[in-house]
């Protein structure tokens, strides 16, 4: 499938000191640069150095990443670095200090207090606090997404020396994504009912779930999860929603070149599509089996 045009147009939009920012902003985005990254690491290997230069400068002393360069604040978007840095198999310890900020952090609900008040207090949700994940920010609750790719860079970095705490972490997040999935299957962004009313399932939510769980043993809910993404795939528009639904259904071995075929259609040669993360995960999605899948997780 042909990404050189859209590659191209992404690797003009690099900004000057390096990085990528969501559209025209100066500003450095995390997610967008790290979804860059992917993209260009898979075009060519031998600029690893070049490519993750930006994202060990943006590091915070506590070994996590903040979403935006000037930001001290650290986000979700320390998995997201740490699987790029994976994928660059780099060697300067970045890994190691966002796996320790990581395995250190928690949504809230990890708390007594907030597990107490969800509990007992809190009848709006219907969800366990006993089992958490990962925040946007740190200090709010477990969503979907940040936990999602937390998982995914956990079991990717510690596939060969996997520790008591890295699998009872994982452990946790893998039953967080468990106990929120919606009715019918599939992810909404967070809880799957509020004030008793079931919630419908996303698109990008469900395929980034089911991308965290690609290893894990093919339940009902993962099975019923798997069945409801393919069955939307067929009416998804959103370039960035089909791309996130190619590279999940990639790693269950789902057929994905009629998809491909539609994406590179609506893509076109990447100029209209104005968000960089978006154009980034695009040209993911038009490589996949062309190349290493940058989420996915050794069984």
């Amino acid at each position: 499938m042909d990404h050189v045009g859209p590659l191209q147009e992404l690797r003009r939009r690099e900004l000057f000191g390096g990085g990528w920012s969501f559209s025209s902003s100066p500003q450095m985005s995390l997610e967008a640069t790290c979804l860059a990254s992917f993209s260009v690491l898979a075009e060519q290997p031998s600029s690893a150095s070049h490519v993750v230069l930006p994202l060990l400068h943006a590091q915070l002393s506590d070994g996590s990443w903040p979403s935006f360069i000037s930001d001290g604040e650290s986000s979700w978007t320390t998995a997201l670095a740490i699987c790029v840095l994976n994928s660059a198999n780099d060697s300067s310890g970045a890994r190691e200090r966002g796996l320790s900020w990581l395995l250190k952090t928690n949504g809230r609900e990890a708390n007594w207090f907030w597990r107490w008040k969800f509990k007992l207090a809190d009848r709006a949700v219907r969800f366990d606090p006993d089992r958490y994940g990962w925040p946007w920010l740190s200090g709010s609750a477990s969503w979907v997404i940040p936990t999602a790719f937390s998982v995914i860079a956990i079991k990717q970095f510690t596939a060969c020396s996997r520790s008591e705490i890295s699998e009872r972490r994982i452990r946790l997040g893998v039953d967080m994504l468990l106990d929120r999935v919606c009715l019918g299957g599939g992810w909404n962004s967070g809880n799957s009912f509020v004030y008793g009313v079931p919630l419908p399932a996303h698109v990008e939510s469900t395929a980034i779930a089911l991308l965290a769980l690609q290893d894990e043993e093919r339940t009902s809910v993962i099975q019923a999860s798997l069945a409801w993404l393919k069955q939307r795939s067929s009416n998804i528009e959103s370039v960035e929603s089909l791309a996130w639904c190619i590279l999940s259904l990639f790693v269950y071995q789902e057929p994905v070149e009629h998809l491909k075929a539609r994406l590179a259609t609506l893509v076109g040669d990447g100029r209209g599509i104005r968000n960089n993360a978006t154009l980034a995960a695009a040209i993911l999605a038009l490589k996949c089996g062309e190349m290493i899948h940058p989420f996915e997780v050794l069984r």
